[in-house]
């Protein structure tokens, strides 16, 4: 397959994994787009966007992106932060009154975007796309006592942190958080990134297609593995209390484009997604666009949570206040690990089966890779670290001895 767009002659090695991907990797369609310096040095698309009607993976093909949505609603909280409006050690109960029950008056917003507030699911099942009721949610989430000492311990919260970090911007601006992001970041930097994709929309939404199960021979990631068969364990309460949501092809519908769920159905493209990212590399501003002040932008990226086994991935993952850090699991056995390996000051976020968006401001480098086929793990995936991994290189960038991320 060739590629179409652009890629500067310097970085045609990313073109030529991204290529790959379609020729070795099992790719069906998919964007990437890497900004450097605040140019954009690769802008390239290609493949299927529906294999059912072949229709062609175009320029303004947009997907649903998973937990990349995220990054976005992290970075809502910090331009708040640094308006003085959210005060991230401030109790969420300061901004939410009713959030307060349950012994969660102490919560801070900052443990919530550490994962670390102990509401890493829902206790229970919810009716079908239950997800894409926001009050009930919440609701939910305010009457529910934390499953752990709040503080003391990080799980993931998978599909409820855009909601827990969601509501707090509500309370606080008004209006939702996928209003706000789109009046405070998408729209200024000119973002094709929806939370809350708009009916009109719709003919451009890539169909997502869920990963194929494993080969015998091949085990489940851990997450996966302990929530399929444990209802009653953390993986297996965001498995089997989300609604459905994560059932095959439920992404597809209607409803779930339409709803916010801050943690998981962010709708764009690898250009949305470097673009996001790409004042973060820059000191917080881009185009006559400031996000945070530049100051703002190391305390965002620094580390603020690593363990050795996080609570609901049951693997090592590391944090900086809502955005995900490197981490090199290859360590683990195959299959088990779910790595993502980046430079030690790069952060973003992962989506559920390998999309990824970043901002690395040492490298001055923003990144953005979105696709149609999940893959079955809760990592990077071959596809985009073969992408991210080039781009480093070009870079001047290499592996080594630091966990093997890649470093000057």
């Amino acid at each position: 397959m060739t590629a179409q767009g652009t890629a500067a002659p310097r970085f045609a090695a990313v073109r030529e994994e991204f290529e790959r991907n379609f020729t070795d990797r099992g790719e069906v369609g998919a964007s990437v787009c890497v900004t450097v310096d605040g140019e954009t040095v690769v802008d390239l698309w290609g493949g299927v966007a529906d294999p059912e009607t072949r229709a062609p993976w175009n320029e303004d093909t947009l997907v649903l992106v998973w937990s990349c949505t995220k990054g976005a609603t992290a970075l809502c909280a910090h331009i708040l932060a640094a308006r003085g409006v959210i005060d991230l050690d401030a109790p969420v109960a300061r901004y939410w009154p009713e959030f307060a029950k349950g012994g969660k008056d102490a919560i801070t917003v900052r443990m919530v975007l550490n994962h670390q507030a102990g509401l890493p699911a829902l206790r229970e099942p919810v009716p079908e796309n239950g997800l894409c009721d926001w009050d009930a949610v919440v609701d939910a989430l305010a009457a529910m006592e934390p499953m752990w000492e709040p503080g003391t311990r990080h799980g993931y919260h998978a599909l409820v942190f855009g909601h827990l970090v969601g509501e707090v911007v509500r309370r606080v601006t008004g209006g939702s958080l996928g209003e706000f992001f789109r009046a405070e970041v998408a729209e200024p930097l000119g973002l094709d990134f929806w939370i809350g994709l708009p009916e009109e929309q719709e003919p451009r939404v890539a169909t997502s297609i869920s990963p194929e199960p494993p080969a015998p021979d091949q085990p489940l990631p851990p997450f996966y593995a302990v929530g399929l068969t444990d209802p009653t364990s953390i993986p297996g309460m965001i498995v089997w209390n989300s609604g459905g949501i994560l059932m095959p092809g439920a992404v597809n519908a209607r409803q779930v484009r339409a709803a916010e769920i801050p943690s998981a159905n962010g709708i764009t493209n690898a250009r949305g997604l470097a673009g996001m990212y790409r004042p973060l590399a820059l000191g917080g501003e881009f185009g006559g666009v400031r996000l945070v002040p530049e100051d703002a932008v190391p305390a965002m990226g620094a580390v603020s949570a690593a363990v050795a086994r996080d609570a609901t991935l049951l693997v090592p993952t590391r944090w900086a206040n809502g955005f995900m850090k490197g981490v090199d699991n290859t360590h683990l056995p195959p299959g088990q690990g779910d790595a993502v390996i980046l430079s030690e000051e790069a952060f973003g976020h992962l989506g559920n089966g390998g999309s990824l968006g970043f901002a690395d401001p040492r490298a001055r480098l923003s990144f953005g890779y979105a696709m149609n086929r999940q893959g079955g793990g809760t990592g990077l995936e071959d596809r985009g670290q073969a992408l991210v991994d080039a781009a480093y290189r070009i870079l001047g960038y290499r592996r080594g001895p630091r966990g093997g991320m890649w470093y000057v």
